[in-house]
């Protein structure tokens, strides 16, 4: 279970009350540590479930879609070996052999947060949704999952970013990419954010669009920066 700072003060505060008195907590005790109302910012965005407490679930106001890249991928192995650092000289050879597969691309990934779900979620803090989002949108252009770093350092940082704001149906622009990007381009990254574009351009046509948008660009010299593009989505401009 995932717990707020208000339910962990709860359950020290349980602690030292089971201590003093050298007993076990009580059920209702124990029924009673979680909250319905709370502030915690990594609940709020990705929600909690209680399947025997349904009273305390947390609708999540962020959404995260697997990424997927703009092209096709081949999987690739790479050969290791291990050796025991404390192998006498005559113990040659290594202890294990082993395979990890892997794999490089360019990535497209899809993130919607439904912020007026974020401030109910957090008791109608705006201040502390505002910042929730300002850290989410910073972890997602500059975090690299911790898997397996030490093996590849794929230690990258989003090269386009395109924010979204308004109060129409959200959408994905993954069907951009239906047709994967073909090898033989001049520039995958290039030809990926032309075809996001146009996908867009598409969309906006067809159904129309009253949202505001603002762009990162690490290839236009011209272009927003991070910090541009987290003021946007915190709704600080």
């Amino acid at each position: 279970m995932h717990f707020s700072p208000q339910e962990e003060d709860a359950i020290w505060e349980l602690v030292e009350l089971v201590k003093s008195r050298k007993s076990e907590p009580t059920d209702n005790e124990v029924d009673s540590l979680p909250r319905r109302e709370i502030k915690a910012a990594d609940i709020a965005l990705f929600g909690r479930m209680l399947a025997d407490s349904p009273e305390y679930n947390i609708e999540a106001a962020a959404q995260v879609a697997h990424a997927i890249t703009t092209h096709r991928v081949a999987v690739e192995d790479d050969f290791f070996s291990a050796v025991d650092d404390l192998n006498q000289a005559d113990e040659r050879g290594s202890g294990h052999l082993g395979v990890h597969e892997f794999g490089s691309g360019l990535f497209y990934l899809y993130i919607c947060i439904n912020r007026e779900e974020l401030k109910k979620n957090l008791q109608g803090d705006i201040e502390l949704a505002k910042k929730s989002i300002e850290a989410f949108v910073e972890a997602a252009a500059t975090v690299s999952p911790s898997g397996k770093q030490n093996s590849f350092a794929a230690l990258s940082r989003a090269s386009y970013v395109l924010a979204e704001l308004g109060d129409d149906q959200p959408r994905s622009l993954s069907n951009a990419f239906f047709k994967p990007i073909e090898h033989t381009c001049d520039n995958t990254e290039s030809e990926s954010i032309r075809k996001l574009d146009s996908h867009r351009t598409a969309l906006d046509r067809v159904y129309g669009s009253s949202t505001k948008a603002k762009v990162l660009n690490v290839m236009d010299p011209n272009s927003n920066t991070l910090k541009d593009i987290i003021d946007f989505s915190s709704g600080d401009e």
